[in-house]
């Protein structure tokens, strides 16, 4: 039997909530009075007359495109939702190319509150900075990409609508620490990722509970609830939908993907270097780098030069100390692995030190 066919409930919330899996979709099912602010652009906003919410994965199968079953996102979305069996009015929901098998569930308690996050993600080839630069700019309602990172955040505790607004940031400055605790890349510039372009959340509140509170801050018990469960849920679902975890991250190669360098141009220069008839083929020079970039100190030692160039890019640090602290980490390596330093020989900048870097690591590959 298909995955996709198959019905389930995951979970029971402790709001009493119900929790399925069907129609490629996760549903929560309210039991009582909820409050809903969603990011969604169906039906998004703050309401309190929502009997669900969902994620839905849009893909029409593995390596395929979303499915779109009307013109326009609004109408497909209104589609779908007739398809769970949800009414459209009443209901708010958000798309995806994540697996809902790939979902990551946390859940924390603190005397009579408790706070749940239902995640999925993958940022692969979405995964951005705030400030990347964009081109979208069409006022006009679109078809939607699904969502990257989708969480549902179900909160045990009536809050005003502030307060639910509070716990929306609070939710959001979570994600973007567990990514840049992953140290995964922006794929529109040199950044740290701190999302994706297509992040949907959805936050719900308990109107019923007889709990009530006032903050959702860094301050509250609230918000530190939120943002380690947010912050769990979104580590467990990116390993689970891409592997993305510390330990596919612990390659120099990775950390230095997002300034362009990667075993490609690496290739191209070992070509462009190397004496005719005295290079490896080309799986052999794969594998070689890849092995290399997974060794303790090369991983460690660029790890530190990277961040020496994130402050050099961000202001924090000046040329002459940026140069100094490098050159000091090449030295390092050279007599780490027994080759000749390398100095930074142009001003310092992104293309300078990244092109020191490469020379001293095919230097150690050819050694």
């Amino acid at each position: 039997m298909s995955k996709d066919t198959v019905t389930e409930k995951i979970y029971t919330l402790s709001t009493g909530d119900e929790v399925y899996r069907y129609e490629k979709s996760i549903v929560i099912f309210f039991k009582g009075k909820r409050k809903v602010l969603s990011t969604s652009v169906f039906n998004g906003g703050y309401h309190e007359n929502y009997n669900a919410v969902f994620n839905h994965d849009a893909k029409q199968g593995a390596g395929m495109p979303c499915e779109m079953l009307a013109p326009t996102y609004t109408e497909h979305m209104q589609i779908l939702s007739g398809r769970l069996g949800l009414n459209p009015e009443t209901v708010t929901g958000m798309g995806t190319a994540a697996d809902m098998e790939n979902a990551a569930i946390e859940t924390l308690s603190y005397q009579n509150l408790t706070v749940t996050a239902i995640v999925t993600g993958g940022i692969e080839t979405n995964g951005g900075r705030v400030g990347d630069p964009a081109d979208f700019f069409k006022p006009l309602e679109k078809p939607d990409k699904a969502g990257t990172i989708n969480i549902m955040l179900v909160l045990d505790t009536d809050l005003p609508p502030g307060t639910l607004t509070r716990a929306l940031v609070t939710c959001t400055e979570a994600k973007t620490a567990a990514i840049q605790e992953l140290l995964e890349g922006s794929k529109y510039s040199n950044g740290i990722a701190t999302g994706s372009g297509t992040d949907t959340t959805i936050v719900v509140a308990n109107s019923e509970s007889p709990l009530y509170l006032e903050g959702a801050g860094k301050h509250s018990k609230l918000g530190e609830l939120i943002g380690r469960v947010v912050k769990e849920a979104v580590k467990k679902a990116l390993d689970k939908q891409t592997g993305l975890n510390p330990q596919s991250q612990h390659n120099a190669l990775k950390r230095l993907q997002r300034f362009g360098v990667n075993k490609a141009t690496l290739w191209k220069k070992y070509l462009a270097a190397g004496k005719k008839g005295d290079t490896l083929l080309k799986p052999e020079f794969l594998a070689k780098a890849e092995a290399l970039a997974k060794e303790e100190k090369m991983l460690t030692y660029t790890s530190l030069y990277i961040h020496l160039l994130d402050q050099f890019l961000w202001g924090l640090l000046r040329e002459k100390e940026t140069k100094d602290g490098a050159e000091t980490i090449l030295g390092i390596l050279a007599q780490a692995y027994g080759i000749q330093p390398l100095k930074i020989e142009k001003k310092v900048s992104q293309e300078s030190m990244t092109e020191t870097w490469q020379q001293m690591f095919l230097a150690v590959l050819q050694k």
